[in-house]
């Protein structure tokens, strides 16, 4: 009898698993199915069979995400341990040495410098994993990790605007070319970022708030790019403290210029994501932190 019981226990199929466990990563069925390449529909179906095969709700279903039932919970713990026992045995077979790809995305002012430090480091205790780093301004890495695209990002966003694992004040700096200033021209020139772009309103709105005018003078949506304008005295910008540079000069308070802190740098990450990708977020954090003692 017990024979007969062992040969009718279901056998989960590994691509169900998958797609369970992409659904809790990605918190909805429209980011998993982007990022298993399939439909929503053929998700929930995997799902729903899945949920058939072990006799429980898996996952409930809200408004806008989803979350494990308590059963789900427990098949999930179980199914990573499969996936990645799937995952060891196909690289013991082949070789291979990379194991997990964890997708960060930062804004490009943190290319290079005290992260790329920071993320050798972690490659060395993580030598399994592979880490591909996106750049670009915040608004579309914060779309990208919305779609399912990025498992980790750092963004610029306004204080409190968005919900954040943590969040540090970024510290801003108005600069002008060091050789041929800009500030003292009627109206002021201006280089910025393009329209919604980081900053650009809160320069305009300084400028108007002493009573002077002002124009676009140049328009990049790249930092090295408004770096390399203010340089060569194309106008003046607010760009991060960390991107000035010795052709800078920085423009005090006693130019007349408001300090501008109203902005952060926020760190994000889903709740239920893998633990690899939770360790690289305290990294991140411990960075951050030793920057600010």
């Amino acid at each position: 009898m017990k024979h007969l019981a062992k040969a009718r226990t279901p056998l989960f199929d590994l691509d169900l698993l998958k797609a369970i466990v992409m659904v809790a990563d990605c918190g909805t069925f429209t980011a998993a199915s982007a990022r298993l390449h399939s439909t929503q529909s053929t998700v929930s179906q995997k799902v729903r069979r899945l949920e058939d095969m072990a006799g429980h709700k898996l996952l409930e279903r809200g408004s806008g995400d989803v979350r494990p039932t308590d059963a789900g919970e427990t098949l999930l713990a179980y199914a990573r341990r499969m996936l990645a026992l799937n995952d060891e045995m196909s690289e013991a077979l082949s070789g291979a040495n990379v194991g997990l790809t964890v997708r960060l995305g930062v804004p490009e002012d943190f290319v290079g410098g005290t992260t790329t430090h920071m993320l050798a480091a972690f490659n060395r205790e993580h030598p399994q994993v592979k880490l591909e780093v996106t750049s670009g301004l915040s608004r579309d890495l914060s779309n990208s990790y919305d779609r399912g695209e990025l498992d980790l990002v750092l963004v610029k966003q306004r204080r409190s605007s968005r919900e954040a694992v943590a969040s540090w004040p970024e510290q801003l700096r108005w600069i002008d070319c060091a050789k041929n200033p800009c500030f003292r021209l009627d109206p002021v020139p201006l280089v910025a970022f393009p329209p919604r772009g980081l900053y650009r309103d809160d320069m305009t709105h300084a400028i108007e708030s002493i009573g002077r005018r002002w124009r676009l003078s140049f328009i990049s949506s790249s930092l090295s790019g408004i770096q390399a304008a203010v340089a060569d005295g194309l106008g003046i910008s607010l760009i991060p403290a960390r991107a000035v540079t010795p052709d800078h000069v920085v423009l005090t308070q006693k130019s007349g210029l408001p300090p501008i802190e109203s902005m952060e740098i926020a760190l994000l990450h889903r709740p239920l994501g893998d633990p690899v990708v939770k360790e690289l977020a305290r990294a991140l954090k411990r960075m951050f932190g030793s920057q600010r003692r």
